[in-house]
């Protein structure tokens, strides 16, 4: 084990991982009030949208109107998910947005074929001209995304060994076509993640890959999405995905119930009471939590916009008794 950080960097993904999966429309002025509620919580990075194409996910189709209406706070990096050229193109449109390239990476052939419509020689290939066409409009290639690292809906287990073979095929790729990674995204997209097995694959990444600084984007859809996290912690990891309220899933794991990124307001209390810094300012992270609660109408996931911080429990205690 490496030991628990110091500070961890959250990257606030609600406003593309919650809205990509509502039923119903969500106003473009709710999502632009959400976003500027969480500026102003000390996040300091948060995805807003997707340029994705709007018949797969119609909950993106005013994107562009959410960039241009967003109120853009200094010190805080917007940004956008983009698959292709076409949304890479869209991205750099919006100076207010901070946009660079990231190869997807998926050790699952069958989600591979479901998600991307392709093989891995013809995805392998994709990324050689991913890596060109960022080149050529100055735009940054640093990471690499592991998808379905813990597991497949469709393919089932996915063994380390595959892992670091389809890691290290991608560096030697990389370094060929002159690029050098220095962010290894392990992604649990479908949610098998247990902390065993975290502790397992991010264990073997830094061991096999020590230059690949490890973030871990994990998902709740069985309850154990704190917990991952704290084991991630425990192994040193200090960059993490997170989802404001808990919203959102993945619209092609097509799995029941699949849930969004872990909590950002859950994970937060978790971060602080550990003395581990965040730089976020909970209480209004829980402002921006119940405004995402008021934005879909139902119900969220996460449990301390509900319940409150132990801070506000601890002040009332210590006003009911005078110590």
């Amino acid at each position: 084990m490496t030991g628990l950080p110091k500070s961890v960097m959250i990257f606030e993904e609600g406003p593309r991982e919650g809205f990509q999966v509502e039923k119903g429309p969500i106003a473009t002025d709710d999502k632009v009030r959400l976003i500027d509620a969480l500026s102003e919580t000390g996040v300091k990075h948060i995805q807003v949208g997707s340029f994705v194409d709007p018949r797969r996910v119609p909950g993106m189709a005013d994107v562009h109107d959410v960039v241009k209406r967003m109120k853009v706070v200094p010190g805080v990096e917007y940004s956008a998910l983009w698959m292709n050229e076409r949304g890479l193109r869209s991205a750099l449109e919006y100076p207010q947005l901070s946009v660079d390239g990231k190869l997807r990476l998926y050790p699952s052939e069958t989600f591979l074929k479901t998600n991307m419509g392709r093989t891995p020689e013809q995805h392998a290939q994709k990324n050689v001209e991913l890596i060109a066409l960022c080149r050529n409009l100055n735009v940054p290639v640093k990471q690499a995304s592991l998808s379905s690292a813990f597991g497949c809906n469709f393919q089932g287990d996915i063994s380390t060994d595959l892992l670091v073979r389809l890691v290290q095929d991608t560096l030697e790729l990389t370094r060929a076509n002159g690029v050098e990674l220095d962010e290894l995204i392990v992604t649990d997209t479908m949610a098998w993640a247990t902390p065993e097995a975290v502790r397992h694959v991010v264990g073997i990444m830094q061991e096999k890959f020590p230059t690949l600084e490890i973030r871990l984007h994990l998902h709740d859809t069985r309850g154990l999405g704190l917990a991952n996290a704290y084991a991630g912690l425990l192994m040193g990891v200090r960059l993490f995905d997170s989802s404001v309220a808990g919203l959102g899933g993945c619209p092609f794991a097509k799995h029941k119930g699949a849930a969004g990124n872990i909590c950002t307001e859950d994970f937060v209390l978790m971060c602080e009471e550990m003395g581990i810094a965040t730089g976020i300012n909970l209480e209004a992270m829980l402002a921006a939590a119940s405004i995402a609660e008021e934005v879909v109408g139902h119900a969220v996931p996460g449990h301390t916009v509900k319940a409150g911080s132990l801070s506000e429990i601890r002040a009332r205690a210590k006003a009911a008794t005078g110590r």
